[in-house]
């Protein structure tokens, strides 16, 4: 039997947790795998009707073991997926029934993409990347590894964002131009509702209509 893991039992993982049950069982007989919770140090034997293991109990299962990292944390998200690729599991997607995925696109190993996420045509998007609840990502957009998108974020054609990237809910991305896209950089973040008019720098918040780097306070 196939294990699969959910890493992670915190809110955002026990609302991606149904989305896996419902994709796999369209495809497998529900014999044929288990869904389980995966935490550190669970201390809890089941969590919405699924098994909880440890990480060391889910990687000493026999068969073959695949996971997917429901974790907003960028870094966190890496560390763990890195982990877990070494001991031999292997990642999967959840997509949910209703998320559309259009022409052309490519998408790499460990998404989640929410229900109602849209990927319209011709985007390359990176490993581990999470589109929570009516995220979008329009044509010619690039997205590195281990980007969130929070609820509602609207990423517009011909955008370039870097690894570990965070675009708080609803935050918005103005369409750039195919010879000059609009940048996100590495470890960006932009804050919940900013509309993003200009180009954000590595390892920026910016926050605001229109989107401006936040000053800390004295």
């Amino acid at each position: 039997m196939d294990l699969y893991g959910i890493i992670g039992a915190g809110g955002f993982g026990r609302e991606v947790m149904p989305l896996a049950r419902s994709m796999l069982g369209r495809h497998t007989s529900t014999e044929a795998f288990e869904l389980v919770f995966v935490l550190d140090a669970p201390v809890e034997t089941s969590i919405n009707g699924h098994r909880v293991l440890s990480t060391d109990a889910f990687l000493a299962s026999p068969g073959t073991r695949w996971f997917n990292v429901a974790i907003a944390d960028g870094v966190v998200r890496r560390r763990l997926a890195e982990t877990l690729e070494g001991a031999g599991a292997k990642p999967f997607s959840i997509i949910a029934p209703n998320a559309l995925v259009m022409d052309n696109n490519h998408i790499g190993d460990g998404a989640i993409l929410c229900p109602f996420v849209v990927v319209t045509s011709n985007a390359r998007i990176g490993r581990y990347f999470h589109a929570n609840l009516h995220a979008y990502v329009a044509h010619d957009c690039v997205v590195g590894d281990f980007v969130t998108f929070a609820p509602k974020v609207a990423c517009n054609g011909n955008v370039r964002i870097g690894d570990h990237a965070y675009l708080g809910t609803g935050a918005m991305i103005r369409q750039g131009r195919p010879e000059r896209p609009m940048l996100v950089g590495t470890h960006a973040v932009v804050g919940m509702g900013a509309v993003v008019t200009r180009d954000v720098e590595p390892n920026t918040t910016v926050i605001g209509n229109p989107a401006r780097p936040m000053v800390a306070q004295s």
